[in-house]
């Protein structure tokens, strides 16, 4: 048994020399080394050995199985490292070429509107204030003197989600949502900037998905002079020192009364081009006096407090400010007008 024990582990060695890749020398190890190698087949048939050859014949096993464990292992450890030693050479990297600047990115032109135009009004004073985009009808629309069935709903075609609650049409619900909080108390100075959602066709000029800012005063004496003092600053911090406002009679449900709001084209500056079809003024945003009716409902006593509300939407500056003739690009994605806006 003694002879047979070094004739395997001849062979086990021999074979060894020849392996050439790791998934060979498992192959190799479970032959000599398993449950059903010839190692182990010799060591179940040590019981009709006498008591004196029993622990000769153990000896010589256990030198057999060593040496081929240690020869499995050393073959192992020259794969790894011949592995170690190929991925090396194949992620050398040649420190004398010249370094790869890493790409600037920029901020999409919504993204950095939305900064400017909150960073104008709070150097005025005021606060920003968030909200829900799911909405409810109540906030949307009832609080904000639009009770059901009333004919000016007509002008926001909703995505409505269940009876009572929707896709916001605008972000004056956080200002509800403001004043309600406030109880009463005053002074209320805020902007609401976000996205807001209505039924449209997209076009050049139309989204159904758009941002949108919205800015709320009240206290006592509160004055249409206020509301039009407080946006020909900011206008003029956006688009130039020399920028005007004029501002026309409209309506809308919860301003009375209420003026949509132009400014001098700041391609002609007032003299008429093809951007402002040759007027000389852009419409730019909606603002008026808060209807007293609103007022009311969110816990204000309209007989001692005033306030005004505006609203604008950020495609809109955006593209005037950026000279932008397509809402669409905003939201495509394209790489080529996003790289237009990388900050140097």
């Amino acid at each position: 048994m003694k002879e047979k024990l070094q004739a395997l582990k001849q062979e086990a060695l021999e074979q060894l020399q020849q392996v050439d890749s790791l998934a060979a020398l498992n192959d190799l190890r479970v032959k000599y080394l398993g449950k059903k190698g010839p190692l182990t087949e010799i060591l179940r048939g040590m019981g009709a050995l006498s008591a004196e050859e029993r622990p000769i014949i153990g000896q010589v096993a256990n030198e057999v199985r060593g040496a081929i464990e240690s020869g499995i292992q050393e073959k192992q450890a020259q794969f790894e490292r011949a592995e170690t030693e190929k991925r090396l050479r194949s992620e050398t990297i040649d420190v004398t070429l010249p370094g790869r600047k890493p790409k600037k990115g920029a901020v999409h032109p919504l993204s950095k509107i939305v900064e400017d135009i909150e960073e104008i009004f709070l150097g005025m004073g005021f606060k920003i204030e968030e909200g829900p985009e799911v909405e409810q009808d109540y906030f949307n629309f009832e609080a904000l003197n639009l009770p059901k069935n009333h004919p000016a709903r007509d002008m926001q075609d909703s995505f409505y989600l269940t009876e009572e609650l929707l896709m916001r049409t605008h972000t004056s619900p956080v200002q509800v949502r403001t004043m309600e909080r406030m109880q009463g108390e005053v002074p209320v100075k805020i902007i609401c900037p976000g996205r807001v959602y209505r039924r449209d066709d997209d076009d050049a000029t139309h989204s159904h998905m758009f941002t949108q800012i919205e800015g709320l005063v009240i206290d006592e004496h509160i004055r249409m002079s206020d509301l039009k003092g407080t946006l020909l600053q900011f206008v003029q911090e956006m688009f130039g020192a020399d920028t005007q406002i004029r501002m026309r009679p409209s309506f809308f449900p919860f301003t009375e009364p209420s003026a949509e709001v132009d400014v001098s084209c700041m391609i002609c500056r007032g003299s008429g081009c093809r951007v402002c079809k040759q007027t000389g003024w852009l419409e730019i945003l909606g603002s008026g006096m808060v209807h007293p009716r609103v007022l009311e409902m969110s816990g204000y006593d309209p007989k001692k407090y005033s306030g005004f509300a505006f609203g604008m939407g950020v495609e809109r500056i955006a593209m005037l400010k950026y000279g932008i003739e397509d809402i669409r690009h905003f939201y495509t994605n394209d790489v080529r007008f996003l790289n237009q806006f990388v900050r140097a």
